[in-house]
């Protein structure tokens, strides 16, 4: 059974930082797709970053240079610099093992934590 679990949202003022966390178990590595999402009220769900088993990495365009995914085993963590308002929403992880690129790159996750709120004012 896979579990992701969030942690490391809260509130921080523009221009501050964050490092969340997301903790994956129960998971298969050999071939998986780990992303970052975010959803404020009102907005759609928006991919913020993600890392693949070939360590590949994307950014969404509203967090290129501010954010950074990185990888170390089970854990996966969001460095996230230069906060701005608008990087306010729930931030939740998601996993995909079934190895196919366009579901990666889609969006088409397996899994899915709870979320970690990040505010920023």
């Amino acid at each position: 059974h896979v579990q992701l679990v969030e942690s490391g949202g809260g509130s921080v003022q523009a221009g501050g930082s964050l490092r969340l966390s997301c903790q994956a178990s129960g998971y298969t590595y050999s071939s998986y797709c780990m992303g970052w999402f975010r959803q404020a009220p009102g907005n759609d769900c928006e991919l913020v970053s993600l890392t693949r088993s070939d360590e590949t990495t994307l950014y969404g365009a509203s967090v290129k240079g501010r954010f950074t995914i990185s990888q170390d085993n089970a854990k996966v963590y969001l460095q996230m610099n230069n906060l701005k308002p608008e990087d306010t929403a729930l931030y939740y992880c998601a996993a995909d093992d079934r190895g196919v690129d366009s579901y990666c790159y889609m969006g088409y996750y397996t899994y899915r934590g709870q979320g970690t709120q990040v505010t920023v004012s």
